[in-house]
C-alpha cells in the first residue's frame, strides 16, 4: 500500500494560492467554493435549469464514440461516452496540450484528478458524473509540446525533442510526424530508460502506438487511452472536425457578439487587478478571441473598427463579419477558440460540473466569470489540480543517510550540504584558513600604517600588496577545500540526486519529469493505487512514498 503525505506547498500564483486558501478573498471571481459541499448540489440544479445554450447530447456523444474507438478506447470509456446521452448525466472536465509521450508528469495527474473528482461528485450526487479530458489539438505552439524531460543515470535533466515537421504555425493535431522521427524519438527514449521487467512492454506498446499516429494528438491520445481509459475517461480533441460541426451555433455567438465580450472579459481583468493580483493574460482592446486557420496557418483575429470585421495582429489579412459567420456554418473547423473563448465553449460543448485546473489556470479563469455572464451561463465549479511528487526508495535512503527532511530537501537543500561537507573537515580548514588571514592582517596593517607616515604612496602600495596577498591565501584556501570534497565525490553526487529528483531545474518535480521512467521502473500498481485512494482535490501537495 502506497504510504502518501499531504503537505502545503504554496502556489506560485498569488491568486489560486487564496482560492485555495482564503477563498473569501476572491469569491468575487468566481461562482462556486469547491470546498463548500453545497456548491456540488447548486451547480447540479443549475444546469438541470438554466443551460440554454447547449450542444446536442445525441451526436456529442457519437462524435466522441467514433474518436475514442479510433484511439483504442476501453470498453468502460466508451460506456462513460454513452452516458453522456442521459440528461441526469455531468461532466469533470480538464485538459491539456498533447506533450510527447505525454509530456510532465502533471498531465498525468490530471487525468487522476479528474477520475477521481468524478467518483466523489456522483457519489455526492448520486448521479452519473463523467471524466473528460480536453485535448487542446487546436493549439499551434509546437514547441510547448514537442518535448519531454528525463533524469539521467549521472543525474542531469535530458531532454529528448521532435523537430518542426514544417514550417506553418498550424494546429499541433494537423502537423504530421513521420515514421523517421518517431522512431529517432523512441529510440532516444529507449536509451533513457534503466533495463526493467516493465521495459519490454512498454516499449513495444509505444511502437505499436507510433505506427498508428499521424500526429501528436493521435499518439497522446492513445497513450491516456491505455492509462486510463479502463477508468471510464472520455478522450475528445479539441480540433476534431466531427466536434467542431457541434460548436457552429457557439462560433455564431462569439462572432456577433465579440465586442461586448471582449468588454466582459476586461471587466474581468479589471476586478482581478481591483483585487491587487497581476492579470494572466495580456489583453488588447481590440482582441477578438477566436482565430482562423487560412493557408494552413492559425491566425489570432483582431477587431476592426473601420469595417466592422477582422484582421490579424499586422493588418495584413481582413475578414468580414459576414464571411466569419459563413464559415462558422459551412465550415467550422476554420475557426478556433483562443485561452478566453475556451472555457465558454467547453461550457456549451457539456453540461460541465466541475473543471480541473492547474494553478496558472485558475488565476486565467478568474478573469472569465464575467464572459460567462454576458451568454447567460455560469462559470463552473473551478477544482484544483491534485499535486504529487514522487519520492523513489534511493532518495528516501539517501535523505534519511544525511538527515534530509523533505523541508531542507525543498527549502535549503544547498545549504544542508555545504553543512555536511563542514562536518566533515577534519582539518578544520576554513577556520585555520581564517585564523591565517586574521594574524596576516593583524601583522601586515601595522606595518603598512608606519610607512604611510614616511611616504603616503608606501601606504596605497601596501594596501594594495596586503588585498594581493589575501587573495592568494583564499585561492589556496579553494583549491584545499575543492581537494577536499574531492575525498566526498560520491555523497556530493547522492546530494545532487536527491536535488534532481525532487526539485528538477529548481521546479516541482511534476512540471519538469515525463512519467515514462516510473512507469518503466515500477509497472502501472502506484497509478492505481493512487486512483483507488481516498484522496480529495484539496489544493495540497502530495509526497509518494514509492
Amino acid at each position: 500500500m502506497l504510504k502518501i503525505e499531504s503537505i502545503q506547498w504554496k502556489s506560485s500564483q498569488p491568486l489560486t494560492e487564496d482560492y485555495i486558501r482564503r477563498y473569501d478573498l476572491v469569491e468575487a471571481l468566481f461562482e462556486y467554493n469547491p470546498q463548500d459541499v453545497t456548491s456540488w448540489e447548486r451547480r447540479a440544479g443549475w444546469l438541470d435549469r438554466e443551460r440554454r445554450l447547449q450542444a446536442d447530447r445525441g451526436r456529442l456523444a457519437e462524435a466522441l464514440r467514433q474518436f475514442n474507438t479510433e484511439i483504442g478506447g476501453a470498453p468502460q470509456a466508451l460506456q462513460a461516452v454513452d452516458l453522456l446521452g442521459d440528461e441526469r448525466t455531468l461532466c469533470i472536465v480538464g485538459g491539456q496540450q498533447a506533450g510527447l509521450f505525454t509530456g510532465q508528469a502533471l498531465v498525468i495527474y490530471k487525468a487522476v484528478t479528474l477520475i477521481r473528482t468524478a467518483q466523489i461528485a456522483s457519489a455526492r450526487l448520486g448521479r452519473p458524473v463523467v471524466p473528460v479530458f480536453w485535448i487542446a489539438g487546436e493549439d499551434h505552439d509546437f514547441d510547448e509540446v514537442n518535448h519531454m524531460y528525463y533524469m539521467s543515470q549521472d543525474a542531469q535533466v535530458n531532454k529528448i525533442k521532435l523537430d518542426h515537421p514544417s514550417g506553418v504555425r498550424s494546429s499541433v493535431s494537423r502537423l504530421a510526424i513521420s515514421p523517421e522521427q518517431w522512431e529517432e524519438a523512441l529510440e532516444q527514449l529507449d536509451a533513457s530508460l534503466m533495463p526493467t521487467e516493465f521495459k519490454a512492454d512498454w516499449m513495444g506498446s509505444l511502437r505499436a502506438i507510433a505506427e498508428e499516429s499521424r500526429s501528436l494528438v493521435d499518439f497522446f491520445a492513445r497513450m491516456m487511452a491505455r492509462l486510463f481509459g479502463s477508468r471510464g475517461l472520455v478522450l475528445m480533441n479539441a480540433d476534431d472536425p466531427r466536434l467542431r460541426s457541434l460548436e457552429s451555433a457557439m462560433f455564431h455567438r462569439l462572432i456577433e457578439e465579440h465586442g461586448p465580450l471582449q468588454a466582459a472579459v476586461l471587466k474581468g481583468k479589471d476586478k482581478v487587478e481591483s483585487l491587487g493580483y497581476a492579470s494572466q493574460v495580456e489583453m488588447q482592446q481590440r482582441n477578438a478571441n477566436l482565430f482562423v486557420i487560412d493557408g494552413g496557418e492559425r491566425i489570432l483575429l483582431y477587431a476592426d473598427e473601420a469595417s466592422d470585421g477582422f484582421t490579424d495582429r499586422k493588418r495584413e489579412r481582413s475578414y468580414s463579419r459576414q464571411q466569419l459567420l459563413d464559415w462558422a456554418d459551412s465550415a467550422p473547423e476554420r475557426l478556433s477558440n483562443n485561452v478566453m473563448t475556451r472555457p465558454l465553449m467547453q461550457d456549451y460543448l457539456f453540461p460541465v460540473l466541475g473543471t480541473v485546473l492547474g494553478p496558472g489556470e485558475i488565476a486565467y479563469w478568474a478573469l472569465t466569470r464575467e464572459a460567462f455572464h454576458r451568454l447567460g451561463m455560469q462559470m463552473p465549479i473551478v477544482i484544483p489540480r491534485m499535486e504529487f511528487t514522487l519520492l523513489e526508495g534511493t532518495v528516501q535512503k539517501n535523505m534519511a543517510k544525511y538527515h534530509l527532511s523533505l523541508d531542507d530537501v525543498l527549502c535549503r537543500l544547498e545549504e544542508k550540504q555545504q553543512e555536511w561537507l563542514r562536518e566533515q573537515d577534519a582539518l578544520n580548514l576554513e577556520d585555520r584558513f581564517g585564523q591565517v588571514k586574521t594574524q596576516f592582517k593583524d601583522m601586515y596593517q601595522p606595518l603598512v600604517q608606519l610607512i604611510a607616515g614616511v611616504n603616503p604612496g608606501l601606504g596605497k602600495l601596501g594596501d594594495t600588496n596586503m588585498t594581493k596577498i589575501i587573495e592568494q591565501i583564499e585561492f589556496l584556501e579553494h583549491k584545499a577545500s575543492d581537494a577536499v570534497r574531492t575525498q566526498f565525490d560520491a555523497s556530493l553526487r547522492q546530494f545532487q540526486r536527491i536535488g534532481a529528483s525532487v526539485l528538477p531545474l529548481g521546479k516541482p518535480q511534476e512540471r519538469v519529469y515525463n512519467v515514462l521512467a516510473y512507469l518503466n521502473k515500477y509497472g502501472t500498481v502506484w497509478l492505481e493505487e493512487l486512483l483507488d485512494s481516498e484522496l480529495e482535490p484539496d489544493g495540497r501537495h502530495n509526497i509518494v512514498y514509492l
